[in-house]
């Protein structure tokens, strides 16, 4: 089962913005098209992705509804740099001082200094990867602010920001791709190293993300996020999964063949 069953929403259809609870301590934003997760560790959050510029009034809803503010926020943690997934980072440094971390391999795409090579298709849904385009572009996602100052790690295992989040590397998707293991919660939030819903055509469930630069790297990687405890798996994109790491890996390398 993909679905989280105590989620929280707040609006009817998929596309419309929509902000829940999955936990106690876990919130989210972005309807499932573009996820952005929000961490509370006793009044400090992290926010794990920074999802497009746009969802920006998603956020300070959903932290107000936390009975948090952007003053509480200690940290974004970006799982790799491509543009849905860091469009408020910026504006989160600058008005809020929050520092945003990344894997250096992925630093300069965040920095918007290398564009990511379009490649890793795969099959295509004209219904879908238009309601995925429209979302996006009503976001913001066609101009990501920059995010110059960074806080960039290499090979470390836990950062020091609320949560205590373990890394995960696992290249493929891009270079610098990680997940972020918080035992506390029981959660793993992986970015694109696995959606559960492609914008590409729709379907539903564990599988590879699409634009993957390197798909035979991003396989090799699950063996890293297979040793991973955790019962919540937190895509980038698509409905959360609530049936464990070890079920959510089985599906995506069924689904990738």
């Amino acid at each position: 089962m993909a679905i989280v069953p105590d989620r929280r929403r707040r609006c009817k259809h998929l596309h419309e913005d929509t902000v829940m609870q999955l936990s106690p301590s876990i919130h989210q934003i972005g309807s499932d098209v573009v996820n952005v997760y929000l961490v509370d560790d006793g009044g400090q959050v992290t926010i794990v992705d920074a999802g497009l510029a746009g969802q920006w009034k998603e956020l300070v809803e959903e932290l107000g509804l936390m009975g948090r503010s952007l003053d509480d926020v200690r940290a974004v943690v970006l799982t790799h740099g491509d543009t849905d997934h860091t469009g408020m980072a910026e504006r989160l440094h600058r008005e809020a001082g929050v520092p945003i971390y990344v894997h250096e391999a992925d630093a300069a795409r965040a920095r918007g200094e290398v564009t990511k090579k379009m490649t890793g298709w795969g099959p295509v849904r004209i219904g879908p990867l238009g309601r995925f385009l429209v979302y996006s572009a009503r976001r913001g996602g066609l101009r990501t602010p920059k995010t110059p100052d960074l806080v960039t790690f290499g090979d470390v295992a836990t950062l020091d920001v609320p949560g205590a989040p373990r890394i995960v590397r696992m290249p493929g998707h891009t270079p610098g791709s990680v997940a972020y293991h918080i035992p506390a919660v029981d959660a793993v939030f992986v970015g694109d190293a696995l959606t559960t819903r492609s914008v590409l055509t729709g379907e539903s469930g564990p599988g590879p993300a699409p634009f993957t630069l390197d798909p035979k790297g991003a396989m090799a990687s699950l063996d890293a996020l297979e040793r991973v405890e955790a019962r919540m798996v937190l895509p980038g994109h698509g409905s959360p999964w609530n049936d464990g790491v070890a079920e959510a890996v089985r599906r995506y390398r069924s689904a990738a063949g």
